[in-house]
């Protein structure tokens, strides 16, 4: 063999163990997705079952406690007379795990403040600093400050989380905050312009980095019970949210 063959020979063989190792590779590759993937819902099933496990919402009472809207765009939520114990809810109308603690302990909330057991005081704070949803945030909380009826605050609370943008677009537009806000009661004509022209964002924006600041609140949700943080294992489950008012009122 000359040896401009065994040269020739040489390359094609070392073509091959390339080619060869690069097949090797993609198979790795594809065993780690594969069982990243088996983790993942192995895990999302895991989370599937705790939750399932846990017990189930609060049906709303019938009748609300009144909610008043205060100047600094917090809203206290409690029966006449009834100024203990104290129920701090700090909430991201952007942030997930808000949404989260509405759909699981929201309606325990209202109802314990319903029932004279507590007084609640909500505190729409916007938390986050990134793109997305930073303006999202601001955009609804400065809507919610357009709103002076107590009733029509928290009909229109809820359906900003029940309308939560994913957190990786630009969600909550003036026009369907406006939307909603009709469909949750509110009446006042200068509604829409007052969202429409943000009036109230830089309001939201420095009185959330006051709060932030003041409460030493690190992230959202954060509920605390007489000015101390319930951890989340009894935030999120209403039995056991239920338990630490009651005790605290008793």
């Amino acid at each position: 063999m000359s040896k401009g063959a065994r040269e020739a020979s040489a390359r094609s063989r070392i073509a091959a163990q390339r080619a060869a190792e690069r097949q090797r590779e993609r198979r790795k590759r594809l065993m780690v997705i594969t069982a990243v993937g088996v983790v993942a819902v192995a895990a999302i099933g895991l989370g599937s079952w705790y939750a399932a496990s846990q017990d189930a919402a609060e049906t709303p009472a019938l009748a609300q406690a009144p909610a008043t809207v205060n100047s600094d765009g917090t809203v206290t939520l409690a029966k006449a007379g009834v100024t203990a114990p104290v129920l701090d809810v700090y909430e991201d109308f952007q942030c997930p795990a808000c949404k989260a603690l509405e759909t699981s302990s929201g309606s325990t909330i209202k109802n314990l403040a319903a029932e004279g057991k507590a007084k609640v005081v909500y505190h729409p704070v916007s938390i986050f600093s990134a793109e997305p949803t930073k303006s999202n945030s601001i955009r609804a909380g400065a809507a919610a400050r357009c709103i002076s009826d107590g009733a029509q605050w928290l009909a229109f609370h809820d359906k900003l989380f029940q309308n939560q943008p994913n957190e990786t677009v630009e969600g909550f537009a003036l026009n369907d905050l406006v939307t909603w806000g009709k469909e949750a009661g509110v009446t006042d004509p200068a509604f829409p312009e007052c969202v429409t022209t943000q009036k109230h964002a830089a309001a939201q924006e420095s009185q959330s980095a006051k709060v932030l600041r003041e409460a030493k609140v690190t992230g959202t949700p954060q509920v605390k019970l007489n000015g101390k943080d319930l951890p989340n294992e009894v935030a999120f489950v209403p039995a056991k949210l239920r338990e630490a008012v009651v005790a605290a009122g008793g």
